[in-house]
């Protein structure tokens, strides 16, 4: 499963874990906080974000307006395939 993963997104699962471990205890309610991980996750998968994109991202963050585990993630797909 890992290899498909890594075939796929051509990040090294090491380093997804180690993405995964440092948003553990990550504040998402802290501006900076949420910009450094953007860039973190941008530069770990080789895709840019455009500043628009970025605050976007980070106004959505702020606000709560992301679900906070897979099962609010399955409900909001759910409601938007409606």
């Amino acid at each position: 499963m890992f290899d498909r993963i890594e075939k796929k997104t051509g990040v090294k699962m090491d380093d997804i874990v180690k993405l995964a471990r440092s948003l553990k205890d990550a504040d998402f309610k802290d501006e900076k906080t949420v910009r450094s991980i953007i860039s973190k996750v941008s530069s770990l998968a080789k895709k840019p974000v455009s500043k628009e994109k970025e605050e976007m991202l980070v106004q959505t963050i702020l606000s709560g307006k992301v679900p906070k585990d897979l099962t609010q993630l399955g409900e909001m797909l759910k409601k938007k395939k409606n």
